[in-house]
């Protein structure tokens, strides 16, 4: 994908609906020097695989919002686990793609979207190292579409992308590490935005901290 932000964020969004809601969340969307930053959010770098399954995850964040403790874990499928299946309609739109990625975020033990089932906000995607998967972002809740109350923002990034900075309304500022999950090129950072705040701007850096975007669509 390089079509810009706002753009992006409409065909994903129109993408997810057709093939049945296995999209990543169903909130708001779009693509996405050393700052001083605050409420740095600690990123976990333990992958886990299950030798049965060969699922690898990788907590790209974790922390606490809100006082209630905040994670966002990727989940990576080499094949179609069981128990899922594309629903007709995306088949012809999803060719190819034999394999899922996850994203599993959660905010004071309940997991955003688990209305939508076990395979809400999980993506087919083709192998390790889909190039289609990077440049998306988006704002998750627990209720009014990540639009109000403790959301997380989640930012899937390419390798040039180091870390990122949100910017807050209050004038505070969230750095989060990228972190790529094990045997993939799947990247994400991860921050979580405590009730009555917004988000301003956001940037993302390389690893010698030259800004690489900004980005002001959160507005």
């Amino acid at each position: 994908m390089t079509l810009g932000f706002p753009k992006k964020a409409a065909m994903t969004a129109a993408l997810f609906a057709a093939v049945g809601g296995v999209a990543f969340g169903a909130s708001a969307f779009a693509a996405s020097g050393q700052p001083v930053a605050t409420g740095v959010q600690p990123t976990g770098l333990t992958a886990r695989t299950t030798a049965s399954s060969k699922i690898t995850s990788e907590t790209v964040g974790k922390g606490t919002v809100d006082g209630r403790a905040w994670s966002v874990v990727l989940e990576y499928y080499p094949t179609l686990p069981k128990g899922y299946a594309l629903p007709a309609k995306a088949l012809k739109a999803e060719a190819g793609k034999s394999s899922l990625l996850c994203q599993r975020m959660v905010i004071g033990g309940v997991r955003i979207d688990h209305q939508g089932g076990p395979w809400a906000d999980c993506q087919p995607i083709a192998g390790a190292h889909d190039p289609g998967k990077a440049g998306g972002a988006g704002l998750w809740g627990l209720h009014d579409k990540g639009t109000s109350g403790s959301r997380l923002f989640v930012a899937n990034v390419g390798a040039d992308v180091a870390y990122g900075v949100v910017n807050l309304s209050d004038g505070s500022q969230l750095k989060a590490v990228a972190t790529t999950v094990p045997g993939t090129s799947y990247r994400a950072y991860a921050a979580a935005i405590g009730d009555g705040r917004s988000i301003t701007s956001v940037d993302t850096y390389n690893s010698r901290h030259h800004r690489l975007t900004h980005d002001t669509y959160w507005r």
